[in-house]
C-alpha cells in the first residue's frame, strides 16, 4: 500500500506530518494493541482513533487512526513497508495509509442540473471541502462559463448512441491519470463497467431517492405516484448494479399530498446537494471503509 498522491502542494502546517490509517480485519484480541505498539515503536503519536466491531463473536473489526510522524516525507514509506510485514499480514488486514496533506483530486461529471455541482464548488471555494477539483466533465455545454469562472477546466464530451463508445474512451483518458475520485453530480448517463472497475470504491453518485426505494429514472414521479410522505436522497459508491452500490449517506424530508412532482423535485434538490457534499467530504478525509455492500463511516 502507498499513500495517495494528488496535485495539492499546500496544506495547513499541522497536517504536513499527519497520516491516516484505515483497517478492516477479522475480529480477534490484540488488534488495537498491535497497531498502537507498532506506531509507538516507529515514533508516531496517535491523535485520533475510532473503531467499530461488527458482531463481536467472530465478526469484523474496523478502525480509523490519525497519527503524527515527524519528518513524514522520509519516514512514511519505510513505515508502510514495515506495517505490512509486522502487523497487516499476520492479522489478515485490508488496510491503507494516506497522507492527510495530500488532497484527493476530483473529476466531477454533470449533465444539465447544476445544484449538486454548485454545492461542491461553493464548499471547495470556501475551504470547507478538502479536495482539489481537477476538472468538470459534461455531456452538455451549458455549465462551461460557470465552471471556468472558478478556474477549473471544463470538458464537453457529447454522449449519443453514435458517440457513446468514443465518449467512454475519452472519459477514461481524461481521468485515469488526473483524478483520484469521480463524482457523479447528477450525471444522467449509465457508466460502463470498465470505468466502474477502474474507480472501484472511488466513484460516488447521488441518487434522488431514499434507496432502495425508487431505483432508476424519474424517482420523484415514482414517489408522487406512490403517495409517499417522505422523500430523500442517497449518495453511494457506483457498482455495475444500477443504484445498488454501498450507501455512504442519506437524508430525508417530509412531504404531503399537497406537493406535486415539480415541488418534490425542488425540495429534493436541497437534500441532494448536502448529502452528496457530505459523502464526498467523508471520502476525501478517509473516513469510509467498504465491507461487502455496506460502508462503515467514521464521522
Amino acid at each position: 500500500m502507498k499513500p495517495v498522491v494528488s496535485s495539492n502542494q499546500q496544506a495547513p502546517r499541522q497536517l504536513r506530518d499527519r497520516a491516516r490509517m484505515l483497517i478492516s480485519c477479522p475480529d480477534q484480541p490484540g488488534i488495537v494493541a498491535a497497531v498502537s505498539r507498532f506506531l509507538h515503536e516507529h515514533g508516531a503519536n496517535i491523535v485520533q482513533s475510532d473503531q467499530y466491531t461488527l458482531d463481536p463473536k467472530g465478526g469484523m473489526f474496523f478502525i480509523r487512526i490519525e497519527f503524527d510522524l515527524s519528518d513524514l516525507d522520509r519516514r512514511l514509506d519505510p513505515l508502510i513497508m514495515d506495517f505490512r510485514e509486522v502487523v497487516a499480514e499476520k492479522l489478515n488486514m485490508q488496510w491503507s495509509i494516506t497522507r492527510a496533506d495530500r488532497k484527493k483530486r476530483l473529476a466531477v461529471f454533470v449533465s444539465k442540473e447544476d445544484h449538486c455541482l454548485l454545492e461542491l464548488l461553493w464548499q471547495w471555494q470556501a475551504g470547507d471541502l478538502d479536495v482539489d477539483i481537477a476538472m468538470v466533465v459534461s455531456n452538455h455545454q451549458n455549465m462551461r462559463e460557470m465552471v471556468e469562472s472558478f478556474g477549473i477546466p471544463f470538458h464537453y464530451i457529447p454522449v449519443t448512441p453514435e458517440t457513446k463508445a468514443e465518449a467512454e474512451v475519452k472519459h477514461l483518458e481524461l481521468v485515469e491519470d488526473h483524478a483520484d475520485v469521480v463524482v457523479l453530480a447528477r450525471y444522467m448517463q449509465i457508466i460502463p463497467p470498465a470505468f466502474i472497475k477502474k474507480f472501484q470504491n472511488r466513484m460516488i453518485n447521488i441518487h434522488h431517492s431514499f434507496l432502495p426505494a425508487f431505483v432508476g429514472g424519474k424517482p420523484y414521479a415514482q414517489a408522487y405516484d406512490r403517495g409517499v410522505k417522505i422523500i430523500g436522497a442517497t449518495a453511494h459508491y457506483v457498482t455495475e448494479e444500477l443504484d445498488g452500490g454501498p450507501i455512504i449517506e442519506q437524508d430525508v424530508q417530509r412531504v404531503s399530498h399537497r406537493h406535486n412532482v415539480d415541488e418534490l423535485k425542488r425540495i429534493g434538490r436541497h437534500i441532494e446537494r448536502t448529502v452528496l457534499a457530505r459523502a464526498v467530504s467523508w471520502h476525501a478525509e478517509d473516513r469510509i471503509i467498504v465491507y461487502q455492500n455496506k460502508t462503515v463511516v467514521f464521522e
